[in-house]
């Protein structure tokens, strides 16, 4: 194991799979020259040139657009958004058509096409450069969502991501890019599609989305000082959403919350929680508790966006409510 962060993960991953298939190629806004923004993509460029690590222009339609005509032409495009909010610019490209071809060409074309973006809630970036939306992509049919929570998981999403032959979208969070963690030395994938359990416990559940997965475990830490263990569960990809995990964990806890960085209404937890009732609502002991953001733009100022954001104290109080039920 080596000792990772969250950005050099991702990096490793892209490099990896840029020396074993010579058609995955990059492009984005300042990726190349600058290294990205975040630094990712450090020293991709001098290793593999301009024609594989391309500088686009700031259109995130078209740099969407090339990524799709480039997975259909047989190369194996990833494309970043620099943040997750222009991602709605792109929106044509990645729902109408990249989600659409495979199925309306009867199987016969595939678009192995991977969008990279990151939320930057967290970062005091305000509200044009910190939204986070993933629940928007539960209504496109044809997309995988990956929405990885520690460097072992981006690492190995991310591999399996490029060599997907459907589109992804692959979204991090920019608060994590200088987390570490333990990442293998060797080769390693992770299924998109299979969920992970991060903590094991008796009398609560608590699925958790992203960054707020850290905070999930900070929470379950504190209720065990209080004789209170919980199941912490990380989705790691909500399309497809691995949900027999969290229906058995609920069966046994009879609790559950879900926690996500996104707004309340509409969001991550609202799928989830109503799947868990059409599949599990005789074994719950109490109603389903969503820890999320409020239904608001995010505040620009530092203390307030702390205030919005779901956290480790928000996910213990709803958790001691749950129990007092």
């Amino acid at each position: 194991m080596s000792e990772l962060t969250y950005a050099d993960a991702l990096r490793e991953a892209l490099r990896e799979e840029m020396l074993r298939d010579p058609r995955v190629v990059l492009m984005g806004e300042e990726i190349g020259v600058f290294e990205g923004v975040y630094k990712v993509t450090r020293g991709l460029l001098k290793e593999f040139g301009p024609e594989r690590v391309r500088d686009t222009p700031i259109s995130e339609a078209a740099i969407a657009g090339a990524a799709v005509g480039a997975a259909l032409g047989g190369m194996r495009p990833v494309a970043e958004i620099m943040y997750m909010d222009f991602v709605t610019i792109c929106l044509d490209q990645i729902a109408t058509n990249a989600a659409k071809m495979h199925f309306m060409s009867g199987g016969k074309l595939k678009v192995p096409f991977v969008l990279r973006t990151q939320y930057s809630l967290g970062r005091v970036h305000g509200a044009q450069h910190s939204q986070f939306f993933p629940a928007i992509f539960f209504q496109v049919p044809g997309l995988k969502v990956v929405l990885p929570s520690t460097p072992y998981d981006a690492k190995g999403l991310l591999k399996s991501a490029i060599r997907e032959d459907n589109p992804v979208v692959f979204i991090e969070s920019g608060v994590l890019y200088r987390t570490k963690g333990p990442v293998p030395e060797g080769e390693y994938t992770i299924p998109l599609g299979q969920c992970d359990v991060k903590k094991k416990g008796n009398d609560i559940t608590i699925v958790a989305v992203s960054r707020v997965v850290n905070e999930a475990l900070a929470a379950a830490a504190k209720l065990e000082e209080e004789g209170i263990t919980a199941d912490v569960i990380d989705p790691r990809t909500i399309q497809p959403l691995d949900l027999v995990p969290i229906l058995e964990s609920v069966k046994k806890t009879g609790r559950l919350i879900i926690a996500s960085d996104d707004v309340k209404s509409g969001g991550i937890g609202s799928e989830i929680a109503a799947r868990v009732v059409e599949e599990a609502f005789d074994t719950l002991d109490a109603p389903i508790l969503r820890v999320a953001s409020p239904d608001m733009p995010i505040p620009f100022s530092p203390t307030l966006e702390q205030a919005y954001m779901p956290n480790a104290q928000k996910i213990t109080e709803a958790a001691k409510k749950l129990i007092g039920s």
